[in-house]
């Protein structure tokens, strides 16, 4: 059907221009009112007619996206930006962590662009990083990851492909990301310390020349604080009087008071009044001075993983002495909203992996309810 130029009952149609190029191949432009100028090139004339059909009836639609940013921008290139504009601000653990991710992210899909990196393309890469299929061991057998470091390489991708859509105004249809199966989360780990192990443990941290790593493992163990709250404690969260800690930053980003065992405040005074402690630092646990001559946190991961190997405790994480606290104030009687105000957990759930009573503990309160009921019934 035809319509004149004076029928305003004529729809609107974007009109088409196509051009031979110099090296003979055909470049399609398309110009419509409130659209941005638009082409394409191509080996065929039939190729360019195509693609000139599908943009215009998107425009007319109003579903055109317009796809040369994301034609032309690389996943590496995009990942820079990221880097740049993004990472900074989240936290430390965090940008280290995006940082890390990143070069992972490059090797692997870096030549991509971000049109051109679809579900199929990402699903293959997730199934390599499983198989651990670009490590080996000695004997050249590939070792698996674990699920949970996929799934954080999949959300650092899907996030940049977020930021993309919504912010640089990158045009893509979807998240490619969104389209595919994330590995299934761990189970979590349930580790305890035996009697046994906490005695090496904690002898040998109080036998080594440096008290902080003795102070930062029992106070671990006395509050269930993580590893990075401990080592960037100051003497602005300690109120000593008052028995409790402010944390500012914490993992979950929300502020929360620790109270403090008698024990901890013990540890906390012992570190404070320590005769060797340096003026020129307000951190609790301080390290030596960097060549900036700047005391920042003490890096204690360097002595724990001797002692560990010293003690054959190869299999125990610094982690672990939260849960075994998180553990200890549950089978004290804490209610779980007392723990998680402790511990800062946001989710019941989350907290459930952290309170994993010993089986023989159950054994001796069952005996103990069971000769408790059987008196009442002979009382009776």
């Amino acid at each position: 059907m035809r319509y004149s130029a004076n029928d305003s009952t004529a729809p609107e149609v974007p009109l088409a221009t196509l051009v031979k190029t110099e090296l003979g191949k055909w470049k399609a432009v398309i110009r419509k009112t409130g659209w941005p100028t638009t082409s394409k090139t191509f080996r065929t004339k039939r190729d360019a007619e195509d693609w000139a059909r599908r943009t215009e009836d998107e425009m007319v639609r109003g579903a055109y996206i317009q796809r040369a940013p994301a034609d032309r921008l690389t996943v590496e290139e995009a990942l820079k930006r990221y880097l740049s504009e993004v990472t900074p601000t989240k936290r430390p653990s965090s940008q280290a962590s995006d940082n890390n991710r990143s070069k992972i992210l490059v090797e692997h899909l870096g030549k991509y662009s971000l049109a051109a990196l679809t579900p199929e393309i990402i699903a293959k890469f997730r199934e390599s990083r499983l198989a651990g299929e670009d490590r080996r061991d000695a004997k050249g057998k590939a070792i698996p990851r674990a699920n949970d470091t996929v799934r954080l390489d999949l959300a650092l991708l899907g996030h940049l492909f977020t930021v993309a859509i919504k912010e640089w105004g990158i045009g893509l249809p979807a998240n490619p990301v969104m389209n595919i199966r994330r590995p299934a989360p761990g189970p979590g780990r349930n580790r305890r310390l035996s009697p046994d192990e906490e005695k090496r443990l904690l002898d040998a941290v109080d036998r080594h020349s440096n008290p902080m790593i003795r102070w930062i493992v029992r106070f671990a163990l006395e509050t269930a604080m993580r590893a990075s709250e401990i080592v960037t404690l100051r003497r602005m969260q300690v109120d000593l009087k008052r028995r409790i800690v402010r944390l500012l930053e914490t993992k979950n980003t929300q502020p929360r008071t620790v109270p403090l065992s008698s024990g901890a405040v013990e540890l906390l005074r012992e570190a404070l009044d320590h005769p060797a402690r340096p003026r020129d630092t307000d951190l609790i646990f301080y390290g030596e001075p960097g060549k900036d001559g700047k005391r920042r946190p003490y890096q204690f991961n360097p002595v724990w993983m001797k002692i560990k190997r010293e003690q054959g405790l190869r299999d125990v994480r610094f982690h672990d002495l939260r849960h075994e606290a998180v553990s200890r104030f549950v089978e004290a009687g804490f209610s779980d909203q007392e723990v998680s105000a402790i511990s800062g957990h946001k989710s019941m759930q989350m907290l459930k992996r952290y309170t994993h009573l010993r089986a023989e503990d159950l054994v001796v309160r069952m005996d103990e309810a069971l000769r408790s009921r059987k008196g009442n019934v002979q009382s009776s």
